[in-house]
């Protein structure tokens, strides 16, 4: 015996309750995809920019302090404030390059 309300071929017509959750899945699909899959990519970069940062802070201090023990040991044995006047030198003219290519920050006209 067949219910009369369903079709004998395996077909059915989606009811209320399906489609407003497919609506709702759509809607939430929309919502995840155009807020905050931005916001979770947004987030990572930060995260993997800061690790970055502190990995080259971290290299840069060993590289500094490798050089001033190279220099102690093998350049400057007996004058070791020589070593630090080098790395002092390579320093601040590291940080005026730094600094000549330096932009000025943009400034908008006033409004009046």
């Amino acid at each position: 015996m067949t219910d009369d309300r369903t079709p004998t071929d395996g077909s059915r017509e989606p009811d209320l309750v399906d489609r407003l959750l497919g609506l709702l899945d759509h809607g939430l699909d929309v919502v995840h995809d155009r807020v905050l899959r931005p916001i979770l990519l947004a987030g990572r970069t930060i995260a993997y920019l800061f690790v970055l940062l502190l990995v080259a802070l971290v290299l840069v201090t060993v590289a500094i302090i490798g050089a001033i023990r190279f220099l102690d040991v093998y350049a400057f044995g007996a004058h070791q404030w020589l070593s630090y006047v080098l790395v002092g030198v390579l320093s601040i003219v590291g940080g005026l390059l730094v600094w000549r290519r330096r932009r000025p920050p943009i400034r908008k006209a006033p409004r009046e």
